[in-house]
């Protein structure tokens, strides 16, 4: 009898999942081993997208119907390169797939980023979302706020920083989240971007959603929309960004409406130093930037220097280099051909593949994984096919799991914290409360059902 192709998959997120299931849906007989480092699957699903975004936290949905396939064993709480190496992966498995993301934040390369109360915008986005890797509290002390960076992570942190702890409450933060949120002092939050409204990344539905709150006024200066010839043929090549620069408009001739708080988006506006005094932040410096009537930008000599108590660089994620495995530190990625990872002299290396922002950086939006996550997986059945991979030896990881006494949690064990996080929040009124301990995830997972 035909053994099934053995797939290991690092990374129980949206890239590692569509891969598994595009192995699923293949001609192919397989069995994936899908790791995980957290204790609990859907990686930035759970821990990158803001909690008031229920639309896309649905996304799990589908992402959940592809780990109930008995084709796909989950094996969470395993850090790749520590508990187990690549060279042992390798060993025990046909191919294995790295698709770890990025977590960490991209520098933001001006002067004055290292002072107190300058922050990543990914290590916020980590508290706010529960994640156990990241501070438990944060000062919220600072009346006056910038975001640097016009995607929508930095919509996320900016929509965040301007509600109130009590809209959040009804979402799945936990309490600690909460009992930072509640005490939050933000009255006036800056974004700043150093190009115009053709060429930001947000997408139309999270700017339009930013009105919603009746606790938040957004302005934009009517000054910051502006297009040269090539800006309006970025705007007329996608009905997205014709839909975002249209809602930029509406924000900068509406008049202002009547909220505690106000977000003010501030485009042609580049960031060069964060000012400081005594090892704190009091500001931040901008130059006016001006169409160069190429699609770029060019600096004017003006500058502004906005008075504001703490800065967020949201300029990009950048993801961590794997034990064993190449890996490029300006890129930040893993070397790859597109789907092979590529040793130093740019040769394949056999069985070994990558997908997700791990491949080809933090770009693009969820659904921009699917594609993504084909390439790599058409060339490991092409492989496969070729009889190309490796032979693995004989034997099941989890004997090696088990001899080192490494304590992992399983599919089964999402469904038992999923059950624990709907029972806390339950008894609070809502759909969720999300549990943020590694030792509490741990053992909501492995605990043993009460019966009867």
């Amino acid at each position: 009898m035909t053994q099934p192709l053995r797939v290991a998959i690092v990374g129980a997120g949206p890239a590692g999942i569509y891969a598994a299931d595009l192995l699923i849906k293949s001609a192919a007989d397989v069995s994936i081993d899908l790791f995980e480092q957290m204790p609990a699957p859907f990686g930035l699903i759970r821990y990158g997208v803001a909690p008031d975004h229920p639309r896309i936290k649905g996304i799990v949905k589908s992402l959940h119907n592809v780990l109930d396939k008995p084709e796909v064993r989950l094996l969470a709480n395993i850090t790749i390169g520590r508990d187990i190496t690549v060279d042992e992966l390798r060993s025990h498995y046909d191919a294995v797939v790295f698709s770890t993301g990025a977590v960490g934040d991209r520098d933001l390369g001006i002067p004055g980023a290292d002072l107190e109360g300058s922050f990543g915008a990914g290590e916020f986005v980590g508290f706010y979302d529960g994640n156990p890797r990241f501070a438990r509290s944060w000062d919220l002390s600072a009346q006056s706020v910038a975001v640097v960076g016009v995607g929508n992570v930095g919509l996320d942190v900016a929509r965040i920083l301007a509600k109130t702890g009590d809209e959040l409450l009804v979402t799945e933060i936990p309490d600690n989240v909460y009992q930072s949120l509640k005490n939050n002092k933000a009255t006036d939050v800056h974004v700043f971007g150093r190009r115009g409204p053709a060429h930001v990344k947000f997408t139309p539905q999270e700017l339009k959603e930013l009105d919603h709150s009746p606790t938040i006024n957004v302005v934009v200066d009517p000054n910051d929309i502006d297009y040269d010839a090539a800006s309006e043929e970025a705007r007329r090549s996608s009905k997205s960004q014709d839909l975002v620069c249209s809602i930029l408009e509406n924000y900068a001739i509406r008049d202002p409406k009547d909220a505690p708080h106000t977000i003010h988006i501030h485009l042609f506006e580049n960031p060069v130093e964060i000012l400081g005094r005594d090892g704190h932040v009091v500001g931040i410096r901008t130059e006016r930037t001006a169409l160069d009537g190429k699609g770029g930008v060019r600096g004017t000599g003006k500058f502004t220097d906005w008075p504001v108590q703490a800065v967020y660089r949201a300029v990009g994620y950048r993801s961590d280099a794997i034990t064993g495995l190449p890996f490029d530190e300006d890129a930040a990625v893993i070397p790859n051909d597109g789907g092979h990872v590529v040793d130093v002299d740019g040769n394949a290396v056999s069985g070994v593949y990558v997908t997700g922002w791990i491949k080809r950086g933090p770009v693009g939006l969820i659904g921009n994984t699917k594609s993504n996550a084909k390439e790599t997986i058409d060339m490991l059945l092409h492989d496969a096919a070729k009889d190309q991979l490796p032979t693995p030896g004989k034997g099941d990881i989890v004997e090696l799991l088990e001899e080192r006494n490494i304590t992992y949690t399983t599919w089964d064990g999402w469904y038992r914290l999923d059950a624990e996080e709907r029972r806390q929040g339950e008894l609070e009124g809502r759909e969720r409360k999300k549990i943020v301990e590694w030792d509490e995830m741990v053992n909501a997972s492995n605990s043993v059902p009460v019966v009867g």
